[in-house]
């Protein structure tokens, strides 16, 4: 039997032959079009830069409690980590032998008031005695000696005193400043000395807080001439600082580097820079760490995704399409990050380059991209 002639089967090789065709010519369709991937167009824009480094946290008074006097630490009044006011007492050094030195000094001033006032006495007595000449002058001279020889003595007197009440004073230690305890390391009982190495606590006042901050001395005379450069296109140093908190967070409040060192280290060719911050919240206390962000401006630059970018080796390359969306790979050189882009050196690209920002593993040269618009980059500031 001819299968040829029968009609059915005829009926199906015509049917399958279209299909193919039809199949055929829907596929050539799609790969004309090209793979259809996100595609941004590049513009100038202006953007930021970040350098960061290591801080140490300070508050704006910290204050060393020691001793003026030796003797038993008595009492402790406050605790560690408690915010006291200036003023306030914090620690009691036995105060007895204080006590007694001060009320011996007081009956020496008792006693040498009287020997001053014995000698005021004996002027007011003898000079009528001159006067009517019936003593000699020389007599007179040697009793005013004695006045004055008394006087100077209360005086003398007065001052150890005075000196006395100062120790006594000094029995009781006082916050010198408002802020927040550190810790205690002596416990009631202790001998405490002036000469101890620790102190008794610090106290430190953090309303404001400083950050001490060390760089380079290259990154230092960079930014000194981004910051003095007054003309207008080139990038500029922000003054403003941000902080960088040891969880990753940004502290809510900015700051503003005031002060530096003034010299560089010689030993690490570093120089200290300090910027200051509010702290109303108290949330910083001394000895926290972090990170100061300083952002370099850039009035016009041109920014790429890190998601954009493809790494062969150490060079960084992109995905650009030409007139006919024809991929190309192209190297670009970087000269920073601003958030998650890329800062790109214009020599790389230029604006109005259109670059392939996902699907990159798909890509080779030479494919033709059907480009999902995706817009463009704008500012990170």
């Amino acid at each position: 039997m001819n299968y040829l002639n029968n009609p059915n089967t005829k009926f199906a090789i015509i049917l399958a032959l279209c299909l193919a065709a039809f199949t055929s010519c829907r596929e050539e369709e799609v790969e004309d079009e090209g793979l259809p991937l996100p595609v941004i167009s590049l513009q100038e824009t202006s953007a930021a830069k970040n350098f960061e480094y290591i801080g140490s946290i300070e508050g704006v008074e910290s204050v060393e409690i020691r001793p003026q006097v030796d003797g038993i630490l008595e009492e402790i009044y406050v605790d560690e980590g408690e915010f006291v006011e200036k003023g306030q007492p914090l620690f009691k050094i036995n105060s007895q032998p204080y006590m007694e030195d001060y009320k011996n000094a007081m009956a020496n001033v008792n006693l040498e008031k009287a020997k001053l006032e014995k000698a005021k006495s004996d002027v007011e007595r003898l000079q009528p005695l001159i006067d009517n000449e019936v003593i000699s002058e020389v007599r007179m001279k040697s009793v005013k000696a004695d006045y004055q020889v008394a006087l100077s003595s209360l005086q003398q007197a007065q001052a150890q005193a005075a000196n006395m009440r100062i120790n006594l004073d000094f029995t009781t230690i006082k916050a010198p400043v408002n802020g927040f305890m550190g810790r205690i390391p002596k416990s009631i009982g202790n001998v405490v000395k002036k000469t101890d190495s620790e102190p008794l606590t610090n106290l430190s006042n953090v309303n404001d807080i400083y950050v001490y901050f060390s760089m380079s001395e290259s990154d230092y005379l960079y930014f000194e001439r981004a910051k003095n450069d007054k003309t207008s296109k080139k990038n500029k140093v922000n003054d403003q600082v941000k902080l960088v908190l040891a969880d990753g967070s940004i502290y809510e409040h900015g700051g503003k580097i005031d002060a530096n060192s003034g010299q560089i280290d010689r030993s690490t060719g570093s120089i200290t820079l300090r910027a200051k911050f509010n702290n109303p919240d108290t949330l910083l206390r001394s000895g926290n760490t972090g990170k100061i962000l300083m952002e370099e401006i850039y009035p016009s630059a041109i920014l790429v995704p890190q998601s954009a970018t493809t790494f062969i080796q150490d060079k960084k390359f992109v995905f650009i399409l030409d007139e006919n969306n024809v991929a190309q790979r192209r190297e670009i050189i970087t000269k920073g990050r601003s958030g998650d882009n890329y800062i790109v050196d214009s020599k790389s690209l230029s604006p109005k380059d259109r670059i392939v920002v996902s699907g990159l593993d798909k890509l080779a040269s030479g494919i033709k991209v059907k480009p999902i618009q995706r817009g463009q980059l704008t500012s990170s500031l």
